[in-house]
Formats: C-alpha cells, structure tokens, sequence
C-alpha cells in the first residue's frame, strides 16, 4: 500500500468533506412523499371554490358583454356582429376552460 503525498491528500479532503456533508443531509432529510400527498391535497381543495370563482366571472363578463352589444346594436354600428361574437367567444372560452381544468384533475 502506498502512502499518501501531500498533494494526494489535498485532492481527497474536498471529496471526504462532500461524503460526510451528504451523509448528514440523509440523516436530516424526511420522507417527501406526506408533503407531495398533502400540498395535493390543498391545491385539490381549493378547485371548487375556483371554478365558481370562474363561472361567476364569466357570467359578469357576459353581462357586461351584453350591455355593450346592445349599446353598440342601438347605436347602429355596424360591426355589432363582430363585438357580439368577441364577448360571447370569451366567454364560452372562459366557461369551457373551467370545465376542461375540472374534468382534467378530477375534482
């Protein structure tokens, strides 16, 4: 067995320094997966309450929709059609996300 130059030794210490630093993180570290299942948990409990969030945002949306459609139609624009399909379009996009989202995680 040969003997260890100085210059030998100078390598190894940053590696022995490395093995006993990940080996006292394995000591400390928990089992992740109670906090993945739990953090899922929250995030699933809150989608109901987002996805009324979401629809009622789209029925404001639609109002509002509708009101400047009948603006415009009384006004006599005649890109109403335009205007009309604009607000309705986002709506119907905004509703249908929400649903895709739902069905999507399973909620």
């Amino acid at each position: 067995m040969e003997k260890c130059t100085r210059k030998c030794m100078e390598t190894k210490r940053p590696l022995i320094g490395l093995i006993l630093w990940f080996h006292g993180l394995k000591a400390f570290s928990q089992d992740g997966i109670a906090g993945i299942d739990e953090a899922n948990q929250q995030v699933r409990s809150y989608f109901d309450a987002g996805t009324n969030l979401m629809y009622a945002i789209g029925a404001i949306l639609g109002l509002i929709g509708a009101v400047k459609v009948y603006q415009k139609w009384n006004a006599g624009d005649p890109d109403t059609g335009k205007v009309a399909a604009a607000w309705f379009g986002s709506c119907v996009f905004l509703v249908v996300v929400t649903t895709v989202i739902k069905s999507f995680f399973g909620v």
